[in-house]
């Protein structure tokens, strides 16, 4: 029989604070081992390990991420780029972003953020595997590129129309080409997790680290994870090339690729893409590959953003982050690229803090944090909010006026007074309405029924201006 526990009464709530700060995003707290059974025998992670090791993110907003848009001018990929350096911060939790260079414009681009002169992301660049396309990094200067090596069989036999060795000569000839022009090579295993890892992948990265050897640290080879097809699992117990957990360690262990070299790029056609991202880092990749708000081609990849609180619950602090950044490149995005996200999407949608339930306004109404995910206006500027439909009630108008007011603490307005506005409210209903009261309605009947509180309110913040 299970160990019968019994009620624990206390005097004081048990907020569990240590875990869910508010001021931050919850921590993600490590108390237990992390196994895996590969070949037979069970393999120990060591998740707490994420504390200290140098865990980061890599962007590729301006590649993958222009493969589902219409194309950035070069001024608003300037602009994009001074805002992943703002949300990097001077630590680099941003630690990469790259750049197609076949075109003047993209070469333009690839300049105009150099500029810039930020250290963090470092600007890098993606070729082809060809010897030809290195002839752009090398014009460019950039230090370091990607090299498109696909790997599966559908690619080396379908597409490229060669053998495995033929392929595999090629692509070791093209990775020797760039260490001997002094560019580091980051090798793109596209779609890996349809591919023969151990018959094909495992033998390719182990000659990547054997070309690495005696090599100074800032040429040693990359190897980047593609899971082109979302096909990739996180769950324990999936066979390869789809276990994510199984396909680090092969890497790590049987390659000879340390963490600290690897990267996982995802994308999203099976709704894994943030999950297989964060368990790549769990299981020993120290970088993720992400574009903002997810935006990539088909599905899209791991979100930027998503993966920056992440981050934080990891390391349980910003580190130099500034997430007010998200917030300003939603606003870019909408009003100068014209791409509007959608309203509930995670931390950047119109609508992802507000609520339509009146239970929930009710619980927002007497503490913010029983219904916010963290405090959401001291790190991205968008406080908890109320959207009015049947569904609010009373305590959905009056956090809706209240919050509009800006009154706080005891010069907030009872439901008791703004039971004419509640009466508007549900009469409409009745009446047959299925759509939400719009801002500027709910602005009118405050006007109407509270023109003192209103007109204070326009004092304050013509006084504010």
């Amino acid at each position: 029989m299970a160990h019968r526990r019994e009620l624990v009464e206390v005097t004081q709530p048990r907020l569990l604070e240590e875990m869910f700060p508010y001021d931050l995003p919850p921590r993600i707290v490590f108390d237990s081992r992390v196994c895996e059974e590969i070949d037979g025998e069970l393999v120990e992670f060591a998740p707490k390990a994420l504390l200290t090791r140098d865990i980061r993110i890599t962007d590729t907003t301006f590649r993958d991420g222009q493969q589902s848009l219409p194309p950035y001018t070069v001024e608003q990929t300037r602009r994009l780029y001074e805002f992943l350096v703002r949300l990097s911060g001077p630590n680099g939790v941003i630690r990469q972003t790259e750049f197609f260079l076949y075109t003047d414009k993209d070469r333009a681009a690839v300049e105009a953020c150099r500029e810039v002169g930020a250290r963090f992301p470092e600007i890098t660049g993606w070729i082809r595997a060809d010897v030809g396309d290195l002839v752009n990094v090398e014009k460019l200067g950039l230090r370091e590129t990607g090299i498109l090596t696909s790997c599966s069989d559908y690619h080396i036999f379908y597409k490229l129309r060669k053998d495995r060795r033929q392929i595999l000569d090629h692509y070791l000839g093209v990775v020797k080409a760039a260490l001997d022009a002094g560019i580091r090579p980051r090798c793109h295993l596209e779609d890996v997790t349809r591919a023969d890892i151990d018959g094909f992948v495992v033998p390719f990265c182990t000659r990547l680290a054997e070309l690495s050897e005696g090599l100074p640290e800032h040429l040693k080879v990359k190897v980047r994870l593609c899971d082109t097809m979302g096909f990739g699992l996180s769950y324990p117990g999936v066979a390869l090339p789809r276990s994510v957990p199984k396909l680090v360690y092969r890497m790590t262990h049987d390659a000879g690729i340390p963490s600290d070299r690897l990267e996982w790029h995802g994308h999203n056609d099976f709704h894994k893409v943030h999950i297989n991202a964060v368990t790549a880092w769990l299981y020993g990749v120290d970088a993720v590959n992400a574009t903002l708000f997810g935006i990539g081609e088909r599905t899209g990849n791991p979100p930027l953003e998503g993966a920056i609180f992440e981050y934080v619950a990891i390391k349980g602090s910003l580190n130099g982050v500034d997430t007010h950044a998200i917030t300003d490149l939603v606003n870019y995005y909408e009003h100068e690229i014209g791409h509007t996200l959608p309203d509930n999407a995670p931390f950047v949608g119109k609508h992802f803090a507000t609520t339509r339930a009146g239970i929930h306004a009710d619980g927002l109404w007497r503490d913010e944090r029983i219904y916010n995910i963290f405090d959401t206006m001291a790190l991205l500027g968008r406080p908890p909010a109320v959207a009015i439909t049947d569904k609010s009630g009373a305590d959905g108008v009056a956090l809706w006026v209240n919050n509009f007011l800006d009154l706080h603490g005891k010069e907030r307005l009872s439901k008791i007074k703004l039971h004419k506005i509640c009466r508007w409210v549900a009469d409409q209903y009745a009446a047959g309405r299925t759509s939400t009261v719009s801002d500027q309605e709910m602005i009118a009947q405050i006007r109407l029924h509270l023109p003192e509180q209103y007109e204070a309110f326009m004092q304050r913040r013509r006084q504010k201006q």
